[in-house]
Protein backbone atom coordinates (compact mmCIF):
# COMPACT_ATOMS: atom_id res chain seq x y z
CA UNK A 1 0.00 0.00 0.00
CA UNK A 2 1.19 3.47 -0.55
CA UNK A 3 1.91 6.23 1.99
CA UNK A 4 -0.74 8.52 2.81
CA UNK A 5 0.68 11.61 0.68
CA UNK A 6 -0.32 14.47 3.20
CA UNK A 7 -1.67 18.07 1.82
CA UNK A 8 -1.05 20.90 4.90
CA UNK A 9 -3.78 24.31 4.40
CA UNK A 10 -2.95 26.91 6.33
CA UNK A 11 -6.57 29.74 5.22
CA UNK A 12 -8.50 31.78 6.50
CA UNK A 13 -12.59 30.98 6.14
CA UNK A 14 -12.96 35.49 5.49
CA UNK A 15 -10.05 35.33 2.58
CA UNK A 16 -11.67 34.94 -0.96
CA UNK A 17 -7.80 34.09 -2.33
CA UNK A 18 -8.44 30.85 0.19
CA UNK A 19 -11.26 29.59 -1.23
CA UNK A 20 -10.06 30.12 -4.57
CA UNK A 21 -7.04 28.37 -3.66
CA UNK A 22 -9.38 25.26 -2.37
CA UNK A 23 -10.54 25.17 -5.27
CA UNK A 24 -7.52 24.99 -7.62
CA UNK A 25 -6.04 22.16 -5.54
CA UNK A 26 -9.59 20.26 -6.00
CA UNK A 27 -8.74 20.15 -9.59
CA UNK A 28 -4.96 19.62 -8.97
CA UNK A 29 -6.01 16.60 -6.66
CA UNK A 30 -8.72 15.18 -9.64
CA UNK A 31 -5.97 15.27 -12.15
CA UNK A 32 -3.63 13.39 -9.73
CA UNK A 33 -5.99 10.67 -8.85
CA UNK A 34 -7.06 10.40 -12.91
CA UNK A 35 -3.20 8.99 -12.97
CA UNK A 36 -2.91 7.54 -9.45
CA UNK A 37 -6.34 6.60 -8.26
CA UNK A 38 -4.35 4.11 -5.56
CA UNK A 39 -2.71 7.26 -4.15
CA UNK A 40 -3.89 7.88 -0.57
CA UNK A 41 -3.55 11.68 -0.12
CA UNK A 42 -5.09 13.30 3.26
CA UNK A 43 -5.87 17.47 3.00
CA UNK A 44 -5.10 18.90 6.29
CA UNK A 45 -6.42 22.76 7.20
CA UNK A 46 -4.73 24.96 9.71
CA UNK A 47 -5.71 28.01 11.26
CA UNK A 48 -4.72 31.33 10.39
CA UNK A 49 -6.51 34.28 11.07
CA UNK A 50 -6.37 37.68 9.18
CA UNK A 51 -8.09 39.40 11.57
CA UNK A 52 -7.61 38.09 14.70
CA UNK A 53 -8.04 41.30 16.86
CA UNK A 54 -11.97 41.77 15.58
CA UNK A 55 -14.07 41.35 18.84
CA UNK A 56 -16.11 37.95 18.95
CA UNK A 57 -19.16 39.70 17.12
CA UNK A 58 -17.53 40.87 14.65
CA UNK A 59 -18.02 44.08 13.14
CA UNK A 60 -20.07 45.73 10.40
CA UNK A 61 -18.84 44.93 6.88
CA UNK A 62 -18.94 48.79 5.92
CA UNK A 63 -16.86 49.89 9.20
CA UNK A 64 -14.15 47.29 8.05
CA UNK A 65 -14.21 48.14 3.95
CA UNK A 66 -13.82 51.40 5.40
CA UNK A 67 -10.62 50.52 7.78
CA UNK A 68 -8.97 48.04 5.62
CA UNK A 69 -9.46 50.20 1.47
CA UNK A 70 -10.97 53.50 2.40
CA UNK A 71 -14.44 52.31 1.50
CA UNK A 72 -16.56 49.97 -0.22
CA UNK A 73 -16.02 51.67 -3.98
CA UNK A 74 -12.36 51.51 -3.38
CA UNK A 75 -13.26 47.99 -1.72
CA UNK A 76 -15.11 46.96 -5.43
CA UNK A 77 -11.64 48.14 -7.68
CA UNK A 78 -9.80 45.38 -5.08
CA UNK A 79 -12.25 42.70 -5.08
CA UNK A 80 -12.72 42.86 -9.24
CA UNK A 81 -9.45 40.71 -9.86
CA UNK A 82 -11.09 38.49 -7.07
CA UNK A 83 -14.21 38.44 -9.00
CA UNK A 84 -12.56 37.33 -11.91
CA UNK A 85 -10.21 34.71 -10.79
CA UNK A 86 -13.17 32.97 -8.67
CA UNK A 87 -15.23 32.85 -11.96
CA UNK A 88 -12.64 30.90 -13.58
CA UNK A 89 -12.82 28.24 -10.33
CA UNK A 90 -16.41 28.14 -10.62
CA UNK A 91 -17.15 31.02 -7.59
CA UNK A 92 -19.31 33.62 -7.95
CA UNK A 93 -18.23 35.83 -5.43
CA UNK A 94 -21.12 38.60 -3.91
CA UNK A 95 -19.22 40.69 -1.60
CA UNK A 96 -22.00 42.74 -1.24
CA UNK A 97 -24.63 39.93 0.16
CA UNK A 98 -22.04 40.48 3.06
CA UNK A 99 -22.99 42.62 6.01
CA UNK A 100 -21.14 41.77 9.29
CA UNK A 101 -17.05 40.83 9.12
CA UNK A 102 -16.70 37.75 12.00
CA UNK A 103 -14.02 36.78 13.69
CA UNK A 104 -13.23 33.14 12.75
CA UNK A 105 -12.16 31.60 15.81
CA UNK A 106 -14.65 29.48 16.79
CA UNK A 107 -14.90 28.38 12.30
CA UNK A 108 -11.66 27.84 13.25
CA UNK A 109 -12.26 25.55 16.28
CA UNK A 110 -15.03 24.28 14.51
CA UNK A 111 -12.92 22.84 11.19
CA UNK A 112 -9.79 21.32 14.11
CA UNK A 113 -12.97 19.51 16.06
CA UNK A 114 -14.14 17.94 12.82
CA UNK A 115 -11.07 16.90 11.44
CA UNK A 116 -10.80 14.93 14.91
CA UNK A 117 -14.04 13.24 14.16
CA UNK A 118 -14.72 9.88 13.15
CA UNK A 119 -18.30 11.02 11.13
CA UNK A 120 -18.59 13.81 8.77
CA UNK A 121 -16.76 15.01 5.46
CA UNK A 122 -14.32 18.19 7.03
CA UNK A 123 -13.71 19.45 3.33
CA UNK A 124 -17.63 19.58 3.05
CA UNK A 125 -17.25 21.48 6.12
CA UNK A 126 -14.74 24.16 4.82
CA UNK A 127 -16.78 24.42 1.61
CA UNK A 128 -19.57 24.91 3.32
CA UNK A 129 -17.49 27.65 5.40
CA UNK A 130 -16.50 29.45 2.44
CA UNK A 131 -19.68 29.23 0.49
CA UNK A 132 -22.32 30.31 3.09
CA UNK A 133 -19.54 33.48 3.47
CA UNK A 134 -18.71 34.45 0.09
CA UNK A 135 -21.93 33.40 -1.68
CA UNK A 136 -24.39 33.17 0.21
CA UNK A 137 -23.24 36.45 2.27
CA UNK A 138 -24.29 33.91 5.90
CA UNK A 139 -22.58 35.17 8.81
CA UNK A 140 -19.90 32.75 9.79
CA UNK A 141 -19.06 34.53 13.19
CA UNK A 142 -22.57 32.94 14.92
CA UNK A 143 -22.72 29.45 16.36
CA UNK A 144 -25.76 28.50 14.99
CA UNK A 145 -24.88 29.29 11.62
CA UNK A 146 -21.99 27.06 12.60
CA UNK A 147 -23.80 24.51 13.99
CA UNK A 148 -25.86 23.91 11.20
CA UNK A 149 -23.09 24.26 8.59
CA UNK A 150 -21.87 21.41 10.66
CA UNK A 151 -24.65 19.76 10.24
CA UNK A 152 -24.93 19.74 6.43
CA UNK A 153 -21.39 18.42 6.23
CA UNK A 154 -22.50 15.43 8.51
CA UNK A 155 -21.69 16.16 11.73
CA UNK A 156 -24.41 15.41 14.97
CA UNK A 157 -25.52 19.51 15.89
CA UNK A 158 -25.76 18.66 19.53
CA UNK A 159 -21.57 17.74 19.57
CA UNK A 160 -20.81 21.00 17.06
CA UNK A 161 -23.12 23.17 19.34
CA UNK A 162 -21.67 21.85 22.83
CA UNK A 163 -17.97 22.40 21.52
CA UNK A 164 -18.59 25.79 20.42
CA UNK A 165 -20.21 26.66 23.80
CA UNK A 166 -17.06 25.43 25.55
CA UNK A 167 -13.07 26.67 25.17
CA UNK A 168 -12.23 23.45 23.42
CA UNK A 169 -9.66 23.75 21.07
CA UNK A 170 -9.39 27.63 21.74
CA UNK A 171 -5.49 27.10 22.42
CA UNK A 172 -5.04 24.40 19.83
CA UNK A 173 -6.00 26.46 16.97
CA UNK A 174 -4.21 29.92 18.86
CA UNK A 175 -1.27 27.83 18.86
CA UNK A 176 -1.21 26.41 15.23
CA UNK A 177 -2.23 30.20 13.92
CA UNK A 178 1.28 31.90 16.00
CA UNK A 179 2.95 28.75 15.05
CA UNK A 180 2.55 29.31 11.17
CA UNK A 181 3.28 32.74 11.95
CA UNK A 182 6.49 31.90 13.14
CA UNK A 183 7.09 29.71 10.25
CA UNK A 184 6.88 32.78 8.36
CA UNK A 185 3.43 32.43 7.00
CA UNK A 186 2.20 35.84 6.45
CA UNK A 187 -0.27 35.46 3.57
CA UNK A 188 -2.68 32.68 3.06
CA UNK A 189 -3.28 30.66 1.39
CA UNK A 190 0.01 28.59 2.04
CA UNK A 191 0.12 24.84 0.95
CA UNK A 192 3.11 22.19 2.17
CA UNK A 193 2.53 18.99 0.06
CA UNK A 194 4.42 16.49 1.90
CA UNK A 195 5.67 17.98 4.32
CA UNK A 196 8.45 18.70 1.96
CA UNK A 197 7.54 21.85 -0.66
CA UNK A 198 5.61 24.39 0.00
CA UNK A 199 3.74 26.84 -1.88
CA UNK A 200 2.34 30.54 -1.47
CA UNK A 201 -0.86 31.66 -3.09
CA UNK A 202 -3.57 30.58 -4.78
CA UNK A 203 -1.33 29.56 -7.52
CA UNK A 204 -3.27 27.60 -10.89
CA UNK A 205 -3.25 23.63 -10.43
CA UNK A 206 -0.35 22.89 -12.63
CA UNK A 207 1.99 25.15 -10.45
CA UNK A 208 0.85 22.85 -7.56
CA UNK A 209 0.59 19.55 -9.52
CA UNK A 210 4.17 20.59 -9.85
CA UNK A 211 5.21 21.15 -6.16
CA UNK A 212 3.63 17.69 -5.32
CA UNK A 213 5.59 16.53 -7.99
CA UNK A 214 8.90 17.98 -6.18
CA UNK A 215 7.24 16.86 -2.58
CA UNK A 216 7.16 13.34 -4.19
CA UNK A 217 10.51 13.19 -5.78
CA UNK A 218 12.03 14.15 -2.39
CA UNK A 219 10.86 11.15 -0.81
CA UNK A 220 11.43 8.76 -3.27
Amino acid sequence: MLPVFTIDVVSDVVCPWCFIGKRRLEVAIARLRAVEPELPIEVRWHPFQLNPDLPPEGVDRRRYLEAKFGGPDKARQVYARVEAAGKTADIAFAFDAIERQPNTLDAHRLIAWAQMRREGDSEALVENLFRAYFVDGRYVGDRDELVRLAADAGYDPDDARTMLASNELHDVVAVADRRARDLGVSGVPFFIFGGKTAVSGAQESEALLDAIAQARAQVS
